[in-house]
């Protein structure tokens, strides 16, 4: 279904940037709903962090094609598996959308947003996009909050966004992904290498022992077979007798 809006601009890019890491590029573009997928590593827990009536950032306005002061609904949210923050999400509707068409999400309470997007058929959805965040952008901020006390922030974030479309109507969703995934997900992948490894010292490949036959009589070479040497005794007479026999 084809769509209006286009969450892409100067820093906000479909394809992720080099410095990305292999983990980092796969969440980035994965389809479907996050919560899913986040589902897959825990259990999910939605905290939702604020519901107003704000003004769009300015890289949203210019992508909604929103005045720049133009009211808009703001709904602002953790996600966390096993009681750890994995995820800050913000999104962003105009005002006017969320008293009519996208007005169910100001319903959810601490329902996934994902249980609307994708159980209605006439929601489209543009091209994901991505970028690095610095604490000069809003979202760094609000995802900065969710970060442990005792974990220095990093400098950069990283980050994705895409705007859902219902009868006319955007809806953009933003989400950044906090620095506890990426070790979650590190710490995965080194225990998945620590069984691989347990498992091959526990039952060692023994390697196959050819069993060598002795060759059948056919096959023997001739030309190493021993020669008869010829004997000095004369021959042995028979008797009479035996030749008769």
């Amino acid at each position: 279904m084809p769509i209006r809006f286009d969450a892409a601009d100067a820093h906000w890019r479909v394809a992720p940037l080099p410095g990305f890491s292999a983990a980092q590029k796969d969440w980035l573009t994965r389809g479907g709903s996050l919560t899913a997928h986040l589902r897959a590593l825990g259990a999910v827990a939605v905290r939702v962090t604020r519901e107003s009536v704000a003004l769009p950032w300015a890289d949203e306005s210019a992508a909604l094609g929103l005045a720049p002061r133009a009211p808009v609904w703001v709904r602002e949210v953790v996600l966390s598996v096993d009681r750890v923050p994995f995820v800050a999400a913000h999104s962003v509707t105009p005002l006017v959308a969320s008293v009519g068409v996208w007005q169910a999400t100001r319903r959810l309470r601490t329902r996934p947003l994902a249980e609307l997007l994708y159980s209605d058929s006439s929601v489209a959805r543009s091209a994901l996009v991505s970028r690095r965040l610095t604490e000069r952008h809003p979202l760094y901020r609000l995802a900065a909050r969710e970060i442990a006390a005792t974990t220095a922030s990093p400098h950069t974030l990283v980050a994705r966004r895409s705007v859902f479309e219902r009868h006319g109507a955007p809806l953009m969703v933003t989400e950044c992904f906090l620095p506890a995934l990426w070790s979650h997900l590190a710490a995965m992948d080194s225990a998945r290498v620590d069984d691989a490894n347990s498992a091959q010292t526990a039952h060692p490949a023994h390697p196959r022992v050819r069993e060598h036959g002795r060759p059948l009589e056919h096959t023997v070479s001739r030309a190493h077979a021993p020669k008869e040497v010829p004997s000095d005794d004369p021959p042995v007479e028979r008797s009479s007798n035996e030749r008769d026999r």
